[in-house]
């Protein structure tokens, strides 16, 4: 009984992102404070969850894997290393571009995991574009990293918290190029892939999704803009012949009240700054980012590495914490739904 309890456990990888950033503090943290049901591993250089542990005054078991099937149920203060090589050490607040191929590594065989099946789902703290990019490699960031390793046509960005829950047609564009991109195959692909994971992922049946217009008064019948009449209604009215259930497209500035909110499942807004300012005032902090259209399933934090903050002790884990139960509920709706 204990080792079909053992297995059914999904396992959980979780990168160490920017060494020099908050990453480890509230990898730490947080699972210090809680224990969740799930085998997480953490993918991590064991002396730089030590060394970070020392200087947060904190006292952790750290086991370090040969293996990760061979870790156990997450417990409070525990903290299970499948362990990936720093090139250099890492100091709290000082970024070094020699640790980049070590922030790479972790992601790479986090994805790796997922593929092969070692891993049921994986959860990143942030990492620090930049220091990335002065190696020359071009990251943009852990979504299109994910994708390309796990060649998906097509991902989704969604944020969620209790709330809501906040995906994007189109994600980190100028303003000027984000009604060019408003196409019916960007729409189709997107809200499709939405669809399909929200069955899968969240164990809703019917999804129910409301569809922000992209101008504003959804355009105000062809005055303030034909984006809706020429492309958002008709792609609407095609998806909904396949048993979509779609509202809008609705004005934003109201879209995102309770009541539509309330009777819905997920608001898809066609540009960044149109959906992600409300979800992020009504839960930074405790969201959680989410990409969908992959095979595999990736969670994140809703903040960057605040180096600032790195070994003060001051950083807030709350993000962390939403991110690795997001992926626990997902990996195990992930199992029921393909039994």
């Amino acid at each position: 009984m204990v080792d079909q309890q053992r297995c059914a456990s999904p396992i959980i990888a979780i990168t160490s992102g920017e060494p020099a950033g908050i990453g480890p503090d509230i990898i730490l943290t947080a699972l210090s404070e809680q224990a969740f049901p799930a085998r997480l591993v953490v993918l991590a250089d064991p002396q730089l969850l030590s060394d970070r542990a020392n200087t947060l005054g904190l006292t952790v078991n750290i086991i370090v894997l040969r293996d990760a099937q061979d870790t156990e149920q997450h417990q409070k203060g525990t903290i299970s290393v499948l362990p990936v090589a720093m090139q250099v050490s890492a100091k709290a607040g000082t970024l070094d571009v020699k640790n980049a191929p070590y922030v790479l590594e972790t992601l790479r065989q986090a994805g790796e995991g997922c593929l092969n099946a070692s891993f049921d789902a994986i959860v990143t703290p942030p990492v620090h574009k930049g220091i990335l990019c002065d190696t020359g490699v071009h990251f943009s960031g852990h979504t299109e990293f994910f994708q390309a390793q796990c060649q998906s046509p097509q991902v989704v960005m969604m944020l969620a918290t209790e709330a809501m829950k906040v995906a994007l047609v189109t994600t980190h564009l100028p303003l000027k190029d984000v009604a060019d991109a408003i196409t019916e195959h960007s729409i189709c692909r997107v809200i499709r892939a939405l669809h399909k994971d929200l069955q899968e992922r969240f164990g809703i049946t019917q999804p129910k999704i409301l569809v922000c217009g992209l101008n504003p008064h959804a355009g105000e019948d062809g005055h303030l803009g034909r984006e809706e009449i020429d492309v958002i209604i008709p792609t609407l009215e095609t998806l909904r012949t396949e048993g979509l259930d779609l509202i809008g497209p609705l004005p934003a500035d109201t879209l995102f009240t309770p009541k539509y909110l309330d009777h819905a499942d997920c608001a898809l807004a066609m540009y960044h700054d149109q959906g992600l300012p409300v979800l992020k005032y009504s839960g930074f902090g405790n969201a959680v980012n989410i990409t969908l259209g992959l095979p595999i399933i990736r969670t994140s934090v809703d903040h960057g590495t605040a180096i600032d903050l790195a070994g003060t002790g001051q950083a807030n884990n709350g993000s962390l914490k939403v991110a690795i139960q997001h992926a626990i509920n997902m990996a195990i709706n992930a199992k029921k739904f393909s039994k």
